[in-house]
């Protein structure tokens, strides 16, 4: 089953009746693959139009034809969100072809494992400009289009790195904590428009970031792959497994839903248990 399968317009989890986004538009960056990818399909499994934004131009047209196919509305568009024009280009791509912007998910995201001392300066750079600045860039960008309908969705996935930390990530640590103060803040900002601002936070889910996580520690810390996952990654958590894509995904389509209308300023966990230590 593909990451997105439960989304898909025949499935039994969302149906036509569960058209819960009907008429709205939705940009998710970071959307070809892994937890974005399965955003974009839950999304427009609800009924919201989505641009599927991503460096790889290839991937996001993948990702929409994959979408379309599954009786969704979708359009791709190449875009590197730590460059501000071509975030203006790509959010009036996306109200040029689907309407306007009613829902952004801000989830481009990359890592690089090294100490400190060690931490190449140009990946620092790199890690906050598309995280940090890059979330920044989409939200300042979009914000006027739901501003003018007095509604709107702002999600961004941060991670349970932006609640705790652990060594070698400090790029990354530091990008997501910054997404998390971001937030808190778009919501005091925005609530009065019929606006909401919520953080996701994942534990460790499978995906091809993940994957490429567990080979770097493996590497820094000397030991095989397989006990990365168990003695690093699921050791603090209560349920010893890896997420699945989806299961973020559910938890970002209820935040964008009338349901969630109350819920702003949150940053929730969705990592088997880690922060109940």
């Amino acid at each position: 089953m593909p990451l997105h399968g439960r989304y898909t317009m025949e499935g039994a989890a969302v149906t036509p009746s569960d058209q819960l986004l009907k008429g709205k538009t939705t940009i998710v960056t970071g959307g070809a693959s892994g937890i974005g990818r399965a955003i974009a399909g839950a999304l427009a499994a609800a009924g919201a139009a989505v641009c599927v934004a991503d460096l790889s131009e290839d991937g996001a047209r993948r990702a929409a034809a994959e979408i379309e196919g599954e009786g969704g509305r979708a359009i791709a568009v190449g875009a590197d969100v730590a460059r501000w024009a071509q975030v203006e280009a790509m959010v009036a791509s996306t109200v040029r072809a689907l309407g306007g912007v009613d829902i952004l998910i801000n989830n481009a995201g990359l890592q690089h494992i090294a100490p400190v001392h060690e931490f190449p300066l140009e990946k620092w750079d790199l890690l906050i400009g598309v995280m940090l600045t890059g979330s920044f860039y989409c939200t300042r960008a979009a914000l006027p289009h739901m501003l003018a309908r007095r509604w709107g969705r702002v999600v961004n996935i941060s991670s349970i790195h932006g609640l705790v930390a652990s060594p070698f990530k400090s790029a990354y640590i530091s990008a997501k904590h910054g997404i998390i103060g971001f937030t808190r803040t778009l919501a005091l900002e925005v609530a009065d428009a019929g606006i909401t601002a919520n953080a996701v936070c994942p534990g460790y889910v499978r995906t091809p970031l993940v994957e490429g996580q567990i080979a770097a520690q493996a590497q820094v810390h000397g030991i095989s792959p397989n006990e990365v996952v168990e003695r690093i990654m699921l050791a603090p958590a209560a349920v010893k497994r890896l997420l699945e894509p989806d299961e973020v995904a559910a938890l970002v389509l209820y935040l964008c839903g009338d349901a969630a209308a109350g819920i702003t300023g949150s940053a929730f966990p969705i990592d088997g248990g880690w922060t109940a230590r």
